[in-house]
């Protein structure tokens, strides 16, 4: 099975060398996240992100199916993530790796599992017809931070799609154009966000957003999903040297701090397109659009 090439043992001790004095190969302080760069496609909901070297693309897609016998009232919201072979030699087509299946149940417990997105709003009649929300993410480079780079595209993703408007007359449905009716945004209850810290030289140093070759080397990652008023989804300790509750809190504030700025970046980017698409009569703004 291809993998990774390994850093060899001069370069880690030179990583290692330079993290303990408080130095990185990037120049980046211990503390400080890569560039975020996001661009939207054509379509609404694409989201092409890049942090750092490390790219990711998702869309979002919606489609009316039936509902799960248990949940009538509720609509369908799944992610699917897929590494390419072109990212890393670690990836294989038909085989998933560590590392996917790590993305995927991770963007699960963040996103889907947080209630991230109000599948109540996607009802359309009750036991019958409902919204099926697709979350499709495609990782195309990889140098680190692949949990954080997808999270944040699948949260832009979800801001920036609009499903059609929906009229229902009994028990018949009929979708709207969006010509013809403004589309609708979907329901976000709060805008979650991963943050990776890595450990080094027995816990003494916290990374965050380590690059490929830092992660490599390290001891052991924390993953914080946050909101940018604290709110807590998920912490993950993937292994590696233990952590006390001192160095946990570090790891929250850290990760909170980097959050708000982040949730900005975001929404400021999203709110930046979606009113170029207005003004060149792409899309009307809809009344519907929840303030988070």
């Amino acid at each position: 099975m291809p993998k990774e090439a390994e850093p060899s043992t001069t370069e880690k001790s030179y990583i290692l060398r330079a993290l303990s004095e408080g130095v990185r190969l990037d120049a980046r302080s211990l503390d400080a996240t890569r560039e975020i760069e996001i661009k939207f496609g054509n379509d609404l909901g694409v989201v092409n992100l890049r942090l750092g070297l490390t790219r990711v693309f998702t869309r979002i897609s919606a489609e009316v199916s039936q509902p799960f016998p248990d949940r009538k009232f509720d609509g369908i919201f799944t992610i699917n993530t897929e590494l390419s072979p072109l990212a890393s030699p670690g990836f294989e087509i038909g085989r998933q790796a560590e590392a996917e299946n790590l993305l995927s149940r991770l963007l699960e417990k963040a996103v889907r599992r947080s209630n991230a997105l109000d599948t109540e709003s996607l009802c359309v009649v009750a036991g019958q017809k409902c919204w099926n929300i697709r979350a499709d993410v495609h990782v195309l480079d990889y140098d680190g931070g692949l949990i954080d780079a997808s999270c944040i595209s699948v949260i832009a993703a979800l801001q920036h799609f609009r499903r059609p408007d929906v009229t229902v007359e009994g028990e018949k449905v009929k979708i709207h154009d969006i010509s013809d009716r403004v589309p609708v945004p979907l329901a976000l209850l709060h805008h979650p966000y991963c943050i990776t810290l890595s450990f080094f030289l027995q816990g003494s140093k916290v990374v965050v957003d380590a690059t490929l070759r830092e992660q490599q080397v390290s001891e052991g990652e924390m993953v914080v999903t946050i909101t940018r008023h604290g709110e807590i989804c998920q912490i993950a300790k993937l292994g590696g040297v233990p952590t006390d509750a001192v160095l946990l809190l570090h790891c929250v504030e850290i990760a909170s701090a980097k959050v708000i700025t982040i949730s900005k970046q975001v929404s400021d980017a999203v709110a930046t397109d979606l009113k170029k698409r207005m003004g060149s009569g792409i899309i009307s703004e809809s009344t519907a659009d929840n303030e988070i």
